[in-house]
């Protein structure tokens, strides 16, 4: 790896270096073990966390909530910035469970690649593929990574071809593997004509490369068994007349993706998918605002907030927003303008994280994810910058798919409750419905599991037991229109009518009958079932 980063775009060098992206996958494919090995060869620990292992080597790095080291599961996205070589890789875990999806489409929006885990016995799996589809809507770059070929998997042309058809992307292999799960010995390095082997005997240590002159070499007898050799040198010939060659450009238009084999929990196969992450990935990117593009050489600083955590220290009761910054240098104690109020605010003690572990940033640029403790005052979708009024565009905001009343189980702490509800809605972690008749609220999300992390959340971090009832209410839609219109709507329909945490007006409904009702009668009026956190 070249010490000297040559930027394809004439970014400024500290800029070029900088490597943002996201993991995403299905859950179990493991992702949390691989970005734990990423962190051990980034030098950022010195040793991985086992997701399913116990006492010290339990402690994930990017698992920080309480119920995410119960459970074995990443339920919320987390951020970590580390040096790799002479690039700065900023790494996002996304939660791979569908319940939380939606943090995961939002974290979506502040990187400029996606790196999909896939397991090598499961192939792609249904949350892969919706993951893989937001990453399609935004074009991003993705590099695969298939897991746990030290177990049994299925044939390599298999997983390719399921990759190719279900996903419509050309696959090119960067890497292919030797023999599968006990006979799984490594790989032969298809980009750098280089043998790897596995060191079954350390898993946080990797055998060292052995150099080879092609699959014709002498030297590949003395390392891989005669069968297995002779059914590598085929299998390659033939990936080779029947699979595209490597394209950078077709990787970074999103049209095809390099596929690594290896064993995250082994280390085997992650060095070569970050050399892969530092060499092929994209510099920071424009981001997309309004009124215009946002492009990382300006001068002056830029970001938006696309994820407010509560909490993440439960001693400081403290709010942090991920901010991505989209253009310039950042400095600490600089002031930048919150444009949704206007307002300038000092941003005096930001942070870099390694997951629930922070260090006061001195200084960022654009394509690095920094945090910023306030008090309520950012929100998503928020842009900061110095003084221009752009707002970032594309943030989502779902509809829920399911909705319950909450009731606490102290009648006296009503208020701490709603304190607690406006809390998680700002942060994301669901949407909270006052609705304009009877008292209350009602609370969406977009799967069940939610339900049980937001009663476990409130009662840790408030500690005020709740518990979720039944609504007569399926479905949350935001109603838009002239304001006329809208008064007519809401007074015909009190019953159905709620606010969000924003304020904006929400129409509760039972059946797809009262949405079709409101098309009919109320032309003027638009329901949508998503809402840009754009503000």
């Amino acid at each position: 790896m070249t010490d000297i980063i040559a930027s394809a775009s004439n970014l400024p060098p500290e800029i070029a270096r900088r490597r943002t992206f996201a993991i995403i996958s299905h859950p179990d494919a493991g992702k949390t073990t691989l970005t734990e090995k990423f962190l051990l060869f980034g030098g950022a620990i010195q040793m991985a966390g086992q997701v399913r292992a116990k006492g010290e080597a339990r402690r994930t790095r990017s698992d920080f909530m309480q119920m995410e080291k119960d459970r074995g599961i990443s339920v919320s996205a987390s951020a970590m910035s580390f040096d790799f070589g002479p690039y700065r890789f900023n790494l996002v875990d996304t939660p791979g469970h569908s319940d939380f999806s939606e943090d995961t489409y939002r974290t979506l929006t502040a990187v400029d690649a996606a790196v999909m885990v896939i397991d090598g016995a499961k192939g792609i799996e249904s949350q892969t593929q919706k993951l893989f589809e937001v990453c399609r809507m935004r074009d991003l770059p993705i590099l695969t990574f298939c897991n746990k070929m030290d177990r049994e998997s299925r044939e390599t042309f298999d997983i390719i071809d399921e990759i190719q058809e279900n996903l419509a992307i050309d696959v090119c292999p960067a890497s292919w593997p030797i023999g599968s799960g006990r006979d799984f010995l490594g790989c032969y390095d298809l980009l750098q004509d280089r043998l790897e082997l596995m060191d079954r005997a350390d898993r946080n240590k990797v055998a060292e490369s052995i150099e080879i002159n092609g699959l014709d070499d002498p030297q590949l007898a003395q390392h891989v068994p005669a069968e297995l050799l002779e059914k590598l040198r085929e299998e390659i010939e033939m990936a080779r007349a029947l699979l595209p060659a490597f394209d950078h450009q077709a990787m970074l238009d999103g049209t095809m993706t390099p596929i690594w084999f290896g064993s995250a929990i082994n280390s085997f196969g992650v060095k070569e998918l970050m050399n892969g992450i530092a060499k092929f990935g994209p510099e920071p990117q424009p981001q997309a605002a309004s009124p215009r593009a946002v492009h990382p050489e300006e001068k002056k600083v830029t970001g938006f907030v696309f994820k407010v955590q509560a909490n993440m220290d439960p001693k400081h009761r403290d709010r942090v927003a991920f901010v991505r910054l989209a253009s310039g240098h950042f400095k600490r104690g600089m002031k930048l303008t919150h444009v949704r109020t206007k307002k300038p605010m000092a941003i005096s003690n930001p942070v870099l994280f390694l997951a629930s572990d922070r260090e006061l940033a001195e200084e960022a640029w654009a394509g690095d994810i920094i945090g910023i403790p306030n008090h309520g005052q950012l929100r998503i979708g928020d842009t900061l910058t110095e003084g221009e009024v752009i707002r970032a565009t594309g943030i989502p905001s779902f509809a829920p798919e399911l909705l319950q009343g909450v009731r606490s189980g102290d009648p006296l702490k009503g208020k701490h409750l709603e304190k607690a509800l406006m809390q998680f809605a700002e942060e994301g972690a669901a949407k909270v419905f006052k609705p304009a008749f009877g008292s209350g609220f009602i609370v969406g999300v977009v799967g069940a599991l939610q339900f049980e992390v937001l009663a476990s959340r409130i009662e840790l971090e408030y500690g005020l037991p709740v518990r979720f009832e039944p609504s007569q209410f399926t479905s949350a839609r935001w109603a838009t229109g002239g304001k006329a219109a809208i008064e007519k709507f809401e007074a015909a329909n009190k019953q159905h009518i709620a606010h969000d945490h924003d304020g904006d007006i929400v129409f509760l409904t039972r059946l797809q009958w009262d949405i079709d009702r409101i098309g009919r009668d109320y032309p003027d009026v638009t329901l949508t079932a998503t809402k840009e956190m754009m503000v």
